[in-house]
């Protein structure tokens, strides 16, 4: 199936809820986060599956979600959490993959306390640190094109013109 769908892959607060509004506004295209999917589904916050079901049960709603996707969707932009591609190595077969590349001390200064505490796997920052770096590799590896998330109008125009030589 030729979904023509674009899979914003990055860490977290790397900007891919915010570059997917956007760009689907300007694309005049669906956007579709998948943390909100499953807190949807669930009814209720991704921080709370982690803490109640802990991280295998969340990583296994997201498997269902992707199959979902991958089945469900065309032309879409979607924005998927940043361990996403770490547990579903497949992902390009929901479409094409950006990865918004941004350094790790970009995105603490981009985050608020109040949004690293929503974060469970951004408790301590060292561990956080840590995992950037071994995301960052599997990110680069999967990605069909990497973009360099320092300016947001920037970003959104090098994705245009890369999707517009993809449809």
């Amino acid at each position: 199936m030729n979904s023509n769908n674009l899979i914003l892959t990055g860490f977290m607060g790397s900007g891919k809820s915010t570059v997917g509004r956007l760009l689907a506004k300007e694309l005049n295209t669906y956007f579709l986060d998948t943390d909100v999917l499953i807190e949807s589904f669930e009814n209720r916050k991704i921080s709370d599956i982690f803490q109640s079901d802990g991280e295998e049960a969340f990583r296994n709603m997201e498997k269902k979600c992707f199959e979902w996707i991958k089945n469900s969707v065309k032309n879409t932009i979607i924005s998927v959490g940043g361990g996403f591609p770490v547990f579903i190595p497949e992902i390009k077969e929901a479409g094409k993959v950006v990865y918004l590349k941004v350094d790790f001390e970009n995105i603490l200064k981009r985050m608020t306390e109040e949004e690293r505490t929503k974060r469970p796997l951004f408790q301590d920052l060292d561990k956080a640190k840590e995992l950037f770096d071994k995301r960052d590799k599997i990110y680069s590896r999967l990605a069909d094109i990497v973009i360099y998330n320092n300016s947001l109008e920037n970003t959104l125009q090098k994705i245009k013109d890369y999707y517009a030589g993809i449809k």
